[in-house]
Formats: C-alpha cells, sequence, structure tokens
C-alpha cells in the first residue's frame, strides 16, 4: 500500500491526526481533572454541554444562567453550580450590579449559547427572525434570533476577559451573515477583539457530525496573539461506539420496517426507498446510521435514527457517546426523546473542552 506523505514525516509531523480517547466518560472522572484556576460563567446553559467541556479542561464554572425550568433542573442536578439564575438573561441583564456575586466581574471566560432555532438550515429562518414565538428552549413567548446581541449586552456588564459563544452552521449562511457583521460590531463597540470558526466535531474527536460556528472575543487591552483553533483528529465511526442492541422497532410499525428492508448502502436517509416503493418524497428525517460512518447531528427534535441492515433505532447508550455526554449523567427521564432532546440541544462538551483548552495554553498560560 502506498504510504501516506504525512505519514513520512514521523511523531512530530503536525498534520498527523490525533485520535481521541476521551469521549467516553463520567461525571465522577472530573475529580481527577487538574485545576487551571480559571473562572467561567455560562449563559443559555441548557443541559450543560458547554459547562462539562470547560470542567474537563479544568475550569471552575461558578454559576449559569438558564431560561427553562425542567432543563434548568436538571443542569443542577448534574453540575451544581454554586450560582444558579432562572431567568431570561434580558432580565438578568436588568439585576443591578450591586445584587450579582462579585466573582462575576472577575471571570475568565463568559460562555453562551444562545438557542439557534431560527438559524437552523432545517427550520423557517427567515420567517422566524424578529418575531416573538413561543420556542421550547424558553416555555414563554420570545425572539430568539437577537439572543447574540443581548448576550453581548451581558459581556459588557461582566466585562470578561474572553468570552465565548457558539451557534449553528446556519448563522454563515445566506441572510444570516448580516447577524455576523453586527456580531462584530457590537463587540468592537464594546472593546472587545473578535474572531470566528466553523468547527466540525468529527475532526475534534467528537463521534458525531456536529457543526458548530465559535466565536472567541477578547479585551482589546489584553493584546492576546492571534487564536488558532485547528483539529485533526481521527474519525470515530458508529461501529466504534454503539451498543450491542439498539431500540427494537415495534411491529405496529410495517412502514418503517417495510422501508429499512428497501434501502440501500449508503444512503442517508429513508426518502429514497419510499420513492421507490411509493413513488413520493417523504421520510427524509429518518436517518440510517452505518458501522463504518459518523453518526449524523443529532437532532433534538426526534429520535427517528435506524441502525442499517437491522429493524433497530439508535439506543440511548449511542446518543450518549455520540454527544460526548458523560455515561452517569442524569437525564431526569431516559426516554429516548427525552435524552436525544437534552444531547441534541447541548454543544458536545468535547467541543468546548478542544476549544478550552486551546485558550488555555495560546492566552491564559501566557498570564502565569
Amino acid at each position: 500500500m502506498q504510504p501516506n506523505l504525512f505519514d513520512l514525516l514521523g511523531e512530530d509531523n503536525p498534520f498527523k491526526e490525533q485520535k481521541a480517547n476521551d469521549y467516553y466518560w463520567t461525571l465522577k472522572d472530573l475529580a481527577n481533572v487538574s485545576k487551571n484556576n480559571k473562572k467561567v460563567f455560562s449563559c443559555f446553559a441548557c443541559g450543560g454541554g458547554g459547562s462539562m467541556g470547560y470542567k474537563l479542561a479544568g475550569y471552575d464554572v461558578v454559576g449559569c444562567c438558564e431560561i427553562d425550568p425542567k432543563m434548568n433542573e436538571i443542569y443542577i442536578q448534574n453540575n451544581h453550580p454554586k450560582h444558579n439564575f432562572l431567568m431570561d438573561i434580558r432580565e438578568f441583564n436588568k439585576i443591578p450590579k450591586k445584587d450579582l456575586p462579585k466573582e462575576l466581574f472577575n471571570l475568565d471566560i463568559l460562555d453562551g449559547s444562545p438557542p439557534c432555532t431560527t438559524f437552523s438550515m432545517a427550520g423557517q429562518r427567515e420567517k422566524t427572525w424578529g418575531k416573538k414565538k413561543k420556542f421550547r428552549e424558553g416555555q414563554v413567548a420570545q425572539t430568539l434570533d437577537d439572543l447574540s446581541f443581548v448576550f453581548i449586552k451581558t459581556v459588557e456588564k461582566l466585562k470578561p476577559k474572553v468570552v465565548v459563544m457558539e451557534n449553528v452552521e446556519g448563522l454563515l449562511n445566506g441572510n444570516a451573515w448580516e447577524y455576523v457583521k453586527r456580531i462584530y460590531k457590537e463587540f468592537k463597540a464594546i472593546g472587545y477583539v473578535v474572531n470566528h470558526w466553523l468547527l466540525r466535531g468529527e475532526t475534534m474527536g467528537v463521534p458525531q457530525a456536529r457543526h458548530r460556528v465559535v466565536f472567541v472575543a477578547h479585551k482589546e487591552q489584553l493584546h492576546y496573539p492571534e487564536l488558532k483553533l485547528c483539529f485533526n483528529y481521527e474519525k470515530v465511526p458508529y461501529g466504534k461506539i454503539k451498543t450491542l442492541q439498539g431500540l427494537k422497532l415495534s411491529e405496529n410499525r410495517a412502514k418503517t420496517r417495510e422501508l429499512l428492508a428497501n434501502v440501500k448502502y449508503g444512503e442517508n436517509d429513508l426518502s429514497n426507498a419510499h420513492k421507490r416503493l411509493y413513488g413520493k418524497d417523504s421520510f427524509f428525517q429518518s436517518i440510517v446510521l452505518y458501522d463504518d460512518k459518523v453518526v449524523p447531528t443529532i437532532r433534538a427534535g426526534a429520535a427517528d435514527y435506524y441502525r442499517y441492515g437491522t429493524f433497530e433505532q439508535i439506543s440511548q447508550g449511542d446518543i450518549i457517546t455520540a454527544s460526548t455526554f458523560p455515561q452517569d449523567y442524569n437525564f431526569g427521564s431516559s426516554a429516548i426523546s427525552n435524552v436525544c432532546y437534552i444531547c441534541g440541544m447541548s454543544v458536545p462538551p468535547i467541543m468546548i473542552k478542544r476549544v478550552a483548552t486551546e485558550i488555555y495554553k495560546q492566552w491564559f498560560s501566557l498570564e502565569n
């Protein structure tokens, strides 16, 4: 076999793919992580995917702000925040500074993951921008497309050294690019230097093709060098993480079973099988999983993922590992729809661990 050119460069080769061995972990493992004495506060905390990523990188996550009562309860059970604010971030921004904990004004990182439904390429996008709607992300009527700018107001209030804000890939597409330009403009107006990256989970050691846009900003006066976020991890295929048995598809789902029996290797979903059998377009959201391919993005709204060559759905364990959530995470309910929702709504912890590790190495370590 022809050798790979990059392999000839030896072990010190900067282009050599790294192998991930940290996507399978437990909350108990956090006790063995070396601490770096850097503090983080998380906004739009959701299930704590970001918070757990910072903890895995050695940071102290001192608190959170989350609007959804049910999600906040789950966050508390798993992350035990010192300072917990169950409220709309707009309300958090109205709290007088004197009434907030002093350590929130001495943060190393302010983290934020504004809900991204309105920018998802699978959603209605422009039709929802600027309109109030009752989204599941908050259980109340609100606009979501402006939350990045509300979060920048939080940055202005707390004045952290560094800001990390992540969102969906769709933020970079089409008319949404106007939001990106405004994000840059508003960060600059409050004295922060910002840059953004499109990060792909499958190149970061995450067993899932999860793509996220990450903005990283820092105070202008800190004069940090240019941050480099380039990850080259070996892809982790589904066959390497899947549990022995998936969820058996019930006999009364005859049509889905028929489609699974007729799907051809390599087809991403059941739509082609449906077209062949019924002559109509449908079942685009019924995803097919292959042992030799990376799990596609885990969506919050459904658990319609099927193992190729079987009448089995993805298992809860598969979703947890593909999302790099801890194996002992308390989801409140083990129902696959609930596990899928929390993991689908949260950034994979290992993605944030990688980003947070590089921020420490390239910026914070220079201060020591």
